[in-house]
């Protein structure tokens, strides 16, 4: 018999708030987290706005000495998996089996889109100012995407495997994903799971300005900017922050006293195989991403009730996303409660499917599905004609949710929770 596998702890931070209470409240509050960009001096870009972590303590979750040797997305996700450690009521004392789990059964698997891209822009301004020998010792070890997992590793003792998933802007769902199937297997007994990001650099939105794909017309109006399916929409916010899942076997959650909040129940993951940023104009592979998730939680389209949107804001993304959404629900789509809450967080990245996997389990959990802001005129031409729940959240009683998460390269992935 398949194992169960419990979402028992939740750990997050974010543009619109630093552990799971403030972010849950920001969200259902309709709250953006979208200002001018205070990081640098972003008066050269077309872009001048972001969703940046405010008020971020790295030694409410570590010690300072520690903190001083990571990188920022590294920071993001230690604390992210501090408080989903604690949440989910496990020892965080150095005990050698915290919830009764040996530290060898436990893993850590975290997604991961540019790694410490900070790092490398601030060591690379050395190289050219000052010569090789005056780049920073610990500039490879800081900014390699792998060095997330490692420190959650290293800060727990967790001693079984620890992954880094990079697939663009799917890696946190990915990452879930793949622990998913580890605890399934056997492998593992205990995951932490989910994604990082801290890319708001000048390097970063330099490259994304480029590509045109950053919002430019809202630079005097920064909460306005990300809106998802709407007509006015015009291109993604950047964000930042991360999102932590711990993930266990259900009976062993039961039996140990645990709160479960919601079932982590299937997953789903293809490739477009079409274009390095463009997602496949029909959506196919997106659609058999959300019909191999169903499948492997043993749902039916009208059972979900709540699908939370990869919804970047973008020309292409918003139309091909509720495309995928018509084709895989069929005539449920029309009733189905559909939301981005990139519409206040931005778009974190490789964070943005394990942040939206914490949004989920709070839906399933609570009853309310936070709204999609700033969405004031659908674009009907473009198709985007679903119940997105614009600018208010809804109280709902629903079974299951959908999480998806679209990535340059191609790369779909997307989670099914049921409630607990």
């Amino acid at each position: 018999m398949e194992r169960k596998i419990a979402v028992t702890g939740l750990g997050v931070v974010s543009p619109v708030g630093n552990d799971t209470a403030s972010f849950w409240n920001s969200l259902v509050e309709g709250k953006s987290g979208v200002g001018p960009v205070t990081r640098f001096d972003a008066s050269g870009l077309d872009s001048r706005i972001a969703a940046e972590v405010k008020g971020f303590d790295p030694e409410l979750w570590m010690d300072r000495r520690e903190a001083r040797k990571m990188a920022l997305f590294s920071q993001y996700a230690v604390a992210a998996a501090v408080q989903a450690w604690r949440d989910a009521g496990l020892e965080d004392d150095g005990t050698v089996e915290p919830g009764g789990y040996a530290k060898n059964r436990i893993g850590v698997v975290l997604g991961n889109g540019i790694g410490g891209i900070d790092i490398f822009q601030d060591s690379y301004a050395k190289l050219l100012q000052s010569g090789p020998d005056r780049i920073p010792p610990m500039t490879v070890p800081l900014m390699i995407a792998n060095e997330a997992a490692g420190n959650v590793a290293i800060r727990f003792g967790i001693t079984g495997p620890a992954y880094t998933q990079v697939t663009a802007c799917a890696s946190g769902t990915d990452a879930i994903g793949q622990a998913l199937d580890l605890l399934r297997a056997g492998r593992i007994d205990v995951a932490l799971a989910g994604g990082t990001e801290a890319a708001i650099t000048i390097f970063a939105m330099s490259g994304f300005c480029r590509l045109k794909a950053l919002s430019t017309g809202y630079n005097d109006n920064p909460q306005k900017a990300s809106r998802p399916f709407d007509k006015d929409r015009d291109g993604f916010v950047l964000g930042e922050g991360s999102g932590v899942l711990l993930l266990e076997d259900y009976e062993r959650a039961k039996a140990r006293g645990a709160r479960v909040y919601a079932i982590l129940a299937g997953y789903g993951a293809t490739c477009d195989a079409y274009h390095l940023t463009a997602p496949h104009p029909e959506g196919i592979s997106g659609t058999r991403a959300i019909e191999l998730a169903l499948a492997d939680a043993g749902l039916l389209p009208g059972d979900v009730g709540y699908y939370n949107a990869h919804g970047t804001s973008t020309g292409l993304n918003d139309p091909t996303e509720t495309i995928m959404v018509k084709r895989a629900f069929k005539e449920w789509a029309k009733s189905l409660k559909i939301s981005s809450t990139k519409s206040m967080t931005g778009h974190c990245l490789g964070a943005a499917g394990a942040i939206e996997a914490v949004v989920c389990v709070k839906a399933l959990q609570t009853g309310v599905l936070p709204p999609t802001i700033n969405l004031d005129s659908p674009d009907i031409e473009a198709g985007c004609d679903l119940d997105y729940l614009p600018n208010k959240a809804v109280r709902a009683d629903i079974d299951a949710a959908l999480s998806a998460s679209l990535g340059f390269g191609g790369h779909n992935g997307v989670l099914a929770f049921r409630r607990a």
